[in-house]
């Protein structure tokens, strides 16, 4: 049997089970002979399960559509790329910071450059960074007293610049060269109405769930199963999102729309949404072409989860996009899901709350017994399970759902909700993007999951006292689920102890051609990992130096060639040559340029899918196992 009618079969039976599961449970379970709260908690459980399995529902459906929904990608003469305006939006970032984006677009491949028109976008209107964009040879447009946030800085851009094509990039996004080559063929030739080209957010370094639960090697960025799963499927119902940077945009498209929106603090996903409801298409493509720093505080992270789930609610609501006209059912259905998603922090605490409640308090959140569970509840779960196995290419599994779900639950739940009544936030914060320096352990994060830890233990301790059997058996359920949540949590609490963050730069894996010069005499070989202030290469030959001994390195690229003042560090030997360690200093500023290129444009070196040999066993040890060796050399 092809993938394919596995996947049909798979999807096929899922909906048969869980529909009869959902049946069974509305129906025939709830508790109405108990205590009004007792009902009550039994009633929100039904609902969490409900809305859960029709969000399954809707991506299955997208997934089943996807096929037929592809946007060609034309072969377009040379003459006939139009002029393009590239949008750098910055509010509070560092020079150094906005150095790497600016530095990447001025090398953007494209067939006439003089068609490119690069604009720092800054509505901290710094004079620091009107320098920095004349240096780099590149246009600034600076705003005072900006009230619209993002959206007010790109509409006042918007009415500066007159290309027929706009390029977005937050500050800290590099793109690579072939970007504009890769995108701008959309918008030409095309029987459809392409309003926008998004592509993937990427990020080059290791995010909160990778680095915090040691786990860089294992899963990819938390984030990739949005951009390069989710969004893609939404290209099925034309409802793909526009995410704010690394995308290309319809002037013509924008400017029939009233520009970028302002009332929500998501203007992005909302700009996606008008323009889908002005019969323009919102396209996302899954090849990465830009990358940049994702958040590295908890703090941050938290509050920039927050602006997503009120801003999406926000624009969900401004453009009626669940009950409008001017898109497809599955189009409605898709920003139903949508806002339902914000909602499935809620639902994992009702799934969490729920057997500790039935065995630590005795609730009864529903009439039924062991073999019923087996016959309604097992079927649809396991096959749930293999679903979403189909829907991701390996980025995602069940499991890191409900993981990720766990450590963000309890601070989303009453933004959601407030949100949800009326009560909104009208500003926020930019998103931090600088390197943290030092451990990025949050204990006051850890509060609710080390409560819900407790809760759990005690509810499995009093459940399985004076159970022997088939008793067991018959508390299997529960049990099951008691300690399938306390996994999670213990997740949760290793990702708020954080980890100790020592390295100023991200390392990531090249290889590129390099020469050393030593003592006069030059020496062949090849990079290992590369970063701003550091290089690891390889020689066949061994080369005696002194720690701190200056020697010179050439790295020469493809397209990028860069002259480094070296500072040697420590050599080990490998099975297969001389690993070989040094700090590196540009000579001048075209070798820092470079440099910077060689470093960015490539295809960032963290995992793009699930290890599938690692077990919660595997990530349980292995935690234990750093935390403590990180224990022992603090104290050394």
């Amino acid at each position: 049997m092809s993938l394919e009618k596995k996947r049909i079969l798979c999807f096929a039976l899922t909906f048969c089970f869980s529909s009869i599961y959902l049946i069974w449970r509305i129906f025939f379970t709830l508790p109405w002979k108990t205590t009004p709260l007792q009902l009550f908690f039994g009633i929100l459980l039904v609902i969490a399960e409900a809305v859960t399995t029709l969000g399954v529902f809707e991506l299955m459906a997208s997934k089943m559509r996807f096929k037929g929904r592809q946007l060609e990608f034309p072969d377009v003469p040379r003459e006939q790329f139009p002029d393009v305006d590239i949008f750098i939006a910055t509010h509070n970032e560092s020079e150094k910071l906005l150095y790497t984006t600016i530095n990447a677009c001025t090398y953007l491949t494209y067939p006439d450059k003089s068609k490119v028109h690069i604009y720092v976008c800054d509505d901290g209107n710094r004079q620091e960074i009107a320098d920095l964009a004349e240096k780099q040879g590149v246009g600034y447009l600076g705003l005072a007293d900006n009230v619209h946030a993002k959206a007010g800085n790109y509409n006042h851009a918007l009415s500066k610049t007159s290309s027929p094509l706009i390029a977005t990039f937050d500050a800290g996004m590099i793109p690579r060269k072939e970007f504009l080559m890769e995108t701008v063929p959309y918008f030409l030739q095309n029987k459809e109405k392409v309003g926008l080209i998004q592509t993937p957010q990427s990020f080059y370094n290791q995010d909160l769930f990778q680095f915090n639960l040691y786990s860089e090697r294992d899963i990819p960025n938390e984030q990739d199963f949005f951009s390069r799963e989710i969004n893609i499927l939404r290209n099925s119902s034309n409802s793909a999102a526009y995410t704010g940077s690394n995308t290309v945009i319809s002037r013509k498209a924008l400017e029939e729309i009233g520009g970028f929106p302002y009332g929500t603090i998501t203007e992005d996903f909302e700009t996606s949404i008008r323009l889908q409801k002005a019969g323009y298409i919102t396209y996302a493509t899954s090849k990465v072409l830009a990358s940049g720093l994702s958040t590295t505080t908890v703090k941050s992270m938290i509050r920039q989860r927050i602006r997503w789930a009120r801003g999406v609610i926000q624009s969900i609501r401004n453009t009626n996009a669940v009950f409008t006209r001017k898109l497809s059912l599955a189009g409605n259905l898709s920003y139903l899901n949508a806002y339902f998603y914000w909602w499935s922090f809620f639902n994992r605490m009702i799934f969490i709350l729920a057997p500790i409640l039935f065995a630590l308090f005795d609730f009864q959140l529903a009439r039924c017994g062991f073999w019923e569970l087996m016959i309604f509840w097992l079927p649809s779960h396991l096959c749930s399970s293999m679903s979403m196995r189909y829907l991701s290419t390996n980025i995602r599994n069940m499991r890191w759902s409900q993981i990720i779900d766990t450590i963000l639950a309890p601070y989303l739940i009453f933004p959601v909700l407030l949100e949800s009544i009326g009560i909104q936030q009208k500003t926020f914060k930019v998103t931090e993007k600088k390197k943290a320096s030092n451990k990025t352990t949050s204990f006051w994060y850890i509060l609710p999951h080390g409560a819900l830890i407790v809760l759990s233990i005690a509810a499995i301790i009093r459940y399985v006292k004076g159970k022997y059997g088939m008793a067991l058996l018959f508390s299997s359920v529960i049990l099951f689920w008691l300690l399938y949540n306390l996994i999670a949590l213990t997740y949760a609490v290793f990702f708020m102890l954080g980890r100790d963050s020592k390295r100023k730069f991200e390392r990531i894996m090249a290889k590129e051609n390099v020469k050393i010069c030593v003592h006069g005499n030059w020496q062949e070989g090849e990079t290992f990992d590369v970063s701003e202030n550091g290089i690891a290469f390889l020689l066949d030959k061994y080369i005696p130096m002194e720690k701190g001994e200056e020697f010179l390195i050439v790295v020469q690229g493809n397209d990028y060639h860069a002259d480094l003042k070296a500072e040697f560090v420590y050599v080990k030997q490998t099975p297969e040559a001389f690993y070989y360690a040094a700090t590196v200093t540009p000579k001048e500023e075209t070798s820092f340029q470079n440099w910077m290129q060689i470093i960015h444009d490539r295809e960032h070196s963290l995992p793009k899918e699930m290890d599938p040999w690692m077990t919660v066993y595997d990530d349980v040890c292995r935690n234990i196992r750093m935390r403590i060796r990180s224990a022992r050399k603090g104290n050394q």
